[in-house]
């Protein structure tokens, strides 16, 4: 038996760093229209944005650690 093949094309989702790293720093910060987020999810790859998340929340902890320790 042939595998039946699907009516619609795998969905390509093409999104720039940039627009990756813009969403994710919205979303740190919590500023995001409703229509935005609609579209990064339409074009944005979920693999790209969970490493560039967890990149930006690892500089966020970074950074604050370096921050209390000039201050003390």
């Amino acid at each position: 038996m042939k595998m039946q093949e699907s009516a619609q094309p795998p969905l390509q989702r093409k999104g720039s760093l940039g627009r990756t790293v813009r969403a994710v720093a919205w979303s740190l910060v919590g500023l995001r229209k409703g229509s935005e987020y609609q579209q990064d999810i339409e074009k944005l790859n979920p693999l790209h944005l969970i490493a560039v998340g967890l990149f930006a929340v690892f500089l966020l902890v970074v950074g604050l650690i370096v921050l209390v320790k000039w201050v003390v």
